[in-house]
């Protein structure tokens, strides 16, 4: 006998989406808001139904996707973002908080928030990463989006 499964789904008709991207190292996160947008499009979200949140930095990333999933507005949130280490301490505080901010945001409030933030060692990571020689993880985020939105509504 087989357990009953609920299989995920690529269906985005009908979802709403919110988007936070960070600003600072635009130039990677640039490339991985294009490709969330690609993702959620492809997989039938209209365009009418994404808002994109723009923040300062990876660090504000969790406050303004609490915001928008409280809201109740938004079945899933995409968190873009880029971390890249330098030379202090500060990478290790920053990537910490927002792991921990954006994996409260859908445990406290229910709302899936997809981590699409990249934690690199080097810029060359981040450029691979973000739609260079391998896959763009904006758009990979996007497609989770998708996946989570609907799978929360066939659980509740």
């Amino acid at each position: 006998m087989s357990p009953r499964e609920i299989q995920l789904t690529r269906e985005g008709q009908g979802l709403r989406v919110g988007v936070v991207a960070a600003r600072f190292n635009e130039f990677v996160t640039t490339r991985l808001l294009k490709g969330a947008l690609e993702a959620l499009m492809d997989n039938g979200v209209d365009e009418d139904d994404i808002l994109v949140a723009h923040v300062p930095g990876s660090f504000e990333i969790p406050t303004a996707a609490m915001a928008m999933a409280r809201s109740g507005k938004y079945d899933a949130i995409v968190c873009i973002g880029a971390v890249i280490r330098g030379e202090t301490s500060h990478f290790d505080y920053v990537s910490s908080a927002v792991t921990r901010g954006v994996g409260r945001v859908s445990l406290d409030t229910g709302v899936p928030a997809v981590f699409g933030v990249l934690t690199t060692d080097t810029l060359e990571q981040a450029l691979v990463r973000s739609g260079g020689a391998g896959s763009n993880r904006g758009y990979d985020a996007g497609v989770a989006a998708v996946e989570m939105a609907n799978l929360l509504k066939q659980l509740t």
